[in-house]
């Protein structure tokens, strides 16, 4: 059957535009939400993981993920990875597991058949489509029933740490500037931010 997880209004305002992709990560959230048993996030503990990468259409489907759960990258619930998959990983370890749903192929390619990815593989943006192009893929997407869209694999024993917040900082040899010490880089036993360690030693610039 299909699980219903319509948009909310304040989601499409989130993200700027009603689309697939998006409809997509807020079911995907909810999903990895009732199977984890947690609540809307407001503070650490949950973390997720998302595969796409970026430089393609579908990392809306990474909003629609943080409508859904609170995920929010200032406060590290989620992590970009560049595997460049259609998947996501979502960790909680109060529930002791983690959970990843990724995308069947079949549904993609079905996906790919709408009107809506016509005009976006022809780089029109949602925003300049007509709604019904839209709209005829939401109403398509709404019909698929869970295990037609996605594949789920529960990740037994999932290695990943949440990395613990420091405010520890040290100030670049060579600009001056404040730089937290898990970013620091040593170059001939200086203590330099990354563009500095980078820096082009014939010029003296940095790169930035």
């Amino acid at each position: 059957m299909p699980t219903s997880h319509a948009l909310p209004d304040w989601a499409v305002t989130f993200h700027t535009h009603r689309c697939p992709y998006l409809a997509i990560g807020f079911r995907m959230g909810g999903l990895a939400m009732a199977a984890l048993r947690f609540e809307r996030q407001r503070n650490r503990g949950l973390l997720v993981l998302p595969e796409f990468g970026e430089g393609n259409p579908y990392t809306c489907i990474v909003d629609g993920i943080r409508a859904a759960t609170g995920a929010v990258y200032g406060q590290i619930i989620i992590a970009k990875t560049f595997y460049g998959k259609l998947a996501a990983t979502f960790y909680y370890p109060q529930r002791g597991g983690a959970i990843r749903y990724s995308l069947q192929p079949e549904f993609v390619d079905q996906l790919e058949q709408t009107r809506f990815h016509a005009f976006r593989s022809r780089g029109v943006d949602p925003n300049d489509m007509p709604p019904k192009a839209i709209e005829e893929a939401l109403s398509w997407l709404d019909a698929q029933p869970d295990a037609a869209i996605f594949t789920v694999e529960h990740e037994v024993g999932f290695p990943y740490q949440q990395m613990p917040l420091s405010y520890a900082k040290t100030r670049c040899l060579h600009c001056g500037e404040y730089v937290l010490d898990t970013f620091l880089r040593d170059r001939d036993g200086q203590r330099l931010c990354i563009p500095c360690s980078c820096a082009d030693e014939a010029s003296g610039s940095t790169r930035r």
